[in-house]
């Protein structure tokens, strides 16, 4: 399963974010989401996976969104969809996902779930054994 990272140029984050999946040796395909807008098909994706909607995903601070003369929790989804592949800079980033995790910014223990489960049990034992021998 293939793990997508949306990222732009400037954002330390995604370099991060970038840095820690090369690290865990995680596969993934980069997207700079200025170079290659975000599909209508991975923007319906992220929107399923959030918890909160556009609150999980847009950047409030970004210039697009001060720029915006919409109400964007008031917009349909197919014209938020289409409003965001126009001005790709109203999403946060990093974002990354699979088909079935979701995660908005770059978190260190957030992002462990996308390590292989085999990894992750690897992980888990040998912090079980560290706890048992301190």
């Amino acid at each position: 399963m293939t793990v997508t990272l949306f990222t732009s140029p400037s954002c330390t984050s995604c370099r991060k974010a970038k840095k820690w999946l090369k690290t865990h040796e995680v596969d993934f395909i980069e997207q700079n989401i200025f170079v290659q807008a975000p599909s209508v098909k991975q923007l319906k994706l992220i929107l399923q996976l959030t918890e909160n909607g556009t609150e999980d995903i847009i950047s409030k601070r970004s210039k697009d969104y001060q720029r915006l003369t919409v109400e964007i929790d008031s917009l349909p989804v197919s014209e938020l969809i289409d409003l965001i592949t126009k001005h790709p800079g109203l999403l946060r980033r990093p974002i990354l996902f699979d088909e079935k995790r979701l995660q908005v910014g770059f978190n260190d223990d957030e992002i462990r779930r996308f390590l292989p489960r085999h990894i992750r049990v690897l992980e888990l034992e040998e912090a079980i054994k560290a706890a048992d021998a301190g």
